[in-house]
C-alpha cells in the first residue's frame, strides 16, 4: 500500500476533498494508496478532527516551540518519515519549507496554489488578480521545489473574475475548483508513478 501524508494549518478543507475522493474513489483497490496520516504545525487546526472521524492517524509539530526554521523542518521530516511517504501533499500547510525538506522529498511533494501559475505567486492572490484586472483567476497543483509556488504544472482549473468581485467571493469560487483538482492530481501522480 503506497501511503500519503497530508500536511494542514487550518480547516484542512483540500485534505478532506482527498480523503472523499480515496473512499469514494476506492484508492486502495484500485491504486494501492491510502491517506496515512494527517500532519498539522497547529494543534487548533479544525482539520485534525476531520481525520480523526475518518480514522486516520494525526500528529502536531508546533513550529513555535523550535529556533530555527531548519530544526523544525528536520523535526517535521522525522515525523512524516514515520508514516513512510510515497507522496507528500501541502493543504493549506502555512509554512515556507527550507531546501532540504524539499530536497528530501523531490518529486514527492505536491501544493496547491490559489493561482493560475505562474501569475501571482505567493500571498493574497485573489486580490492581487482582481487589482491586475484578469478576467481568469483559478488554482494550480504543482511539484514543489525550493523556489516558492514554481515547480512542474500538474492541474489547473480556471473560474472567471466576475464584475464587482470581492477576493472572498473570488476566493470561494477558486476552493471549489481546488476541491475538484487536488484529488484528481493526487489520483495520476499514483496512476503515472505506479500504474
Amino acid at each position: 500500500m503506497k501511503n500519503i501524508v497530508i500536511l494542514i494549518s487550518g480547516s484542512g478543507s483540500n485534505m478532506a476533498a482527498i480523503v472523499r475522493a480515496a473512499e469514494q474513489g476506492r484508492w486502495g483497490e484500485r491504486l494501492h494508496a491510502h491517506v496515512a496520516a494527517v500532519v498539522s504545525n497547529r494543534a487548533d487546526a479544525q482539520g485534525l478532527a476531520f481525520a480523526k472521524d475518518h480514522g486516520i492517524p494525526t500528529a502536531v509539530l508546533d513550529h513555535k516551540a523550535f529556533a530555527s526554521r531548519e530544526d523544525f523542518d528536520a523535526a517535521l521530516m522525522a515525523q512524516i518519515d514515520r508514516f513512510s511517504p510515497d507522496l507528500v501533499v501541502l493543504a493549506g500547510f502555512m509554512r515556507i519549507l527550507t531546501p532540504a525538506f524539499v530536497a528530501h522529498y523531490a518529486g514527492r511533494l505536491l501544493n496547491i496554489h490559489p493561482s493560475l501559475l505562474p501569475a501571482f505567486a505567493g500571498l493574497n492572490t485573489h486580490q492581487r488578480a482582481i487589482d491586475a484586472g484578469c478576467r481568469f483567476a483559478g488554482a494550480t497543483v504543482h511539484q514543489v521545489t525550493a523556489e516558492l509556488d514554481h515547480g512542474q504544472i500538474l492541474a489547473q482549473a480556471v473560474v472567471p473574475v466576475l464584475p464587482n468581485d470581492t477576493a472572498q467571493a473570488l476566493a470561494a469560487r477558486v476552493l471549489t475548483q481546488e476541491h475538484l483538482i487536488y484529488p484528481r492530481a493526487v489520483a495520476d501522480f499514483f496512476s503515472r508513478r505506479f500504474g
